[in-house]
């Protein structure tokens, strides 16, 4: 059983680029891994840490934690990092490197039932699905398309773990949905929690509503017409959004699509991405007046990017003042390369390959 932390209590912005409410909840675990080789990969790099704390992701992703100290030889590696190019040429290299954001990983307390309500009320597909018993823990991969085009979200279930701690650092996921109210009413009849009710954002047109899942986790749902990326957003608080901004562009590659003070809330949004939101997933990142830490809890992992290099990434992550949590090269056992690492803020990140990526697909 992981041991929850308590959650800290202040009074922030919620949720959202448009509608204001407070509160946190808890949700579920998660790590992953392919066939047997792979999970004997992973076990090798993990095997001093308790299988509860892992985060979920399969080989195309982290391993987890933070301040993960996973030592591996990495023979022939060194050439491919990029070490030799100057800073100027390698922060170049990253507004150049094909990025996308590839799955959200986070933990769940009852995947059937989780499952269900992506399906039955978001409309999301179920696009697979393992149980690996040895290991205690079942993933599910879901999303409005498939995973080698589309933004999809990774659940984890760690058996036995019914509960986690979402924290108070972690805002909700956003879905572009057609109809607003309708998608609202299913919900309730569904028996899903509603939130913020179907309505025009304060000061503006955008139809918006708020929504919970069975663990807790927020779903914005935002009325757009159709769209190639419907599960749209991730947001997260920061405490310095001027410090992140530009960690997430010299380090990611992203850019700043825009950036809105609300002074009557008390809180400014920054939206960061590889393209524009209408068409693609982005980060939302918010900054509460006066709030520059927050309980990041166990529920939430990380957010999984491809890259063509994940040498150069990590190189470009330390020159940004970001910290890498495994040194970038193929795991133990299999060709995916990867590197992770975390922001300013701690929030974790984990870079693909893309070659590598699609392969596993495969």
């Amino acid at each position: 059983m992981v041991r929850i932390t308590p959650m800290a209590s202040f009074s922030v912005r919620p949720s959202l680029s448009a509608s204001r409410f407070t509160g946190f909840s808890r949700s579920g675990l998660s790590i992953a891994s392919f066939n047997t080789t792979r999970r004997i990969a992973l076990l090798h790099l993990g095997s001093a840490i308790p299988q509860s704390q892992y985060v979920g992701l399969k080989a195309s992703e982290m391993l987890r934690g933070e301040g993960s100290n996973l030592g591996m030889t990495v023979a022939g590696n060194a050439a491919q990092a990029s070490t030799g190019a100057s800073s100027e040429n390698l922060l170049d290299w990253v507004k150049e490197d094909k990025r996308r954001l590839l799955h959200v990983v986070y933990r769940v307390g009852d995947l059937d039932k989780t499952i269900k309500f992506y399906t039955e009320c978001l409309g999301m597909k179920l696009l697979r699905k393992r149980d690996i018993p040895e290991e205690k823990y079942t993933n599910a991969f879901l999303g409005f398309g498939p995973e080698d085009s589309h933004f999809v979200i990774e659940l984890t279930y760690n058996y036995g773990v019914d509960k986690y701690d979402i924290g108070s650092g972690f805002g909700h996921f956003g879905i572009a949905v057609e109809d607003v109210y309708k998608t609202v009413e299913l919900i309730k009849t569904k028996g899903g929690k509603v939130t913020r009710e179907a309505g025009p954002v304060k000061g503006g047109r955008t139809v918006i509503a708020f929504v919970e899942d069975p663990d807790g986790y927020k779903f914005e749902l935002i009325e757009r017409g159709p769209t190639p990326e419907p599960l749209c957003q991730v947001m997260l608080r920061v405490g310095d959004l001027d410090r992140s901004i530009e960690f997430y562009k010299k380090a990611y590659g992203m850019e700043l699509l825009r950036k809105r003070d609300n002074p009557d809330y008390k809180y400014t949004i920054a939206m960061m991405g590889y393209g524009p939101e209408d068409k693609n997933a982005v980060l939302e990142l918010t900054y509460n007046y006066g709030v520059t830490d927050y309980e990041k809890g166990n529920a939430y992992a990380q957010i999984a990017i491809g890259t063509d290099d994940v040498y150069k990434t990590a190189e470009a992550v330390k020159l940004s003042g970001g910290k890498v949590t495994r040194e970038p090269g193929p795991l133990p056992g299999i060709n995916t390369k990867i590197t992770a690492c975390l922001d300013p803020d701690g929030w974790k990140s984990v870079f693909v390959d893309n070659v590598d990526f699609l392969k596993e697909l495969e």
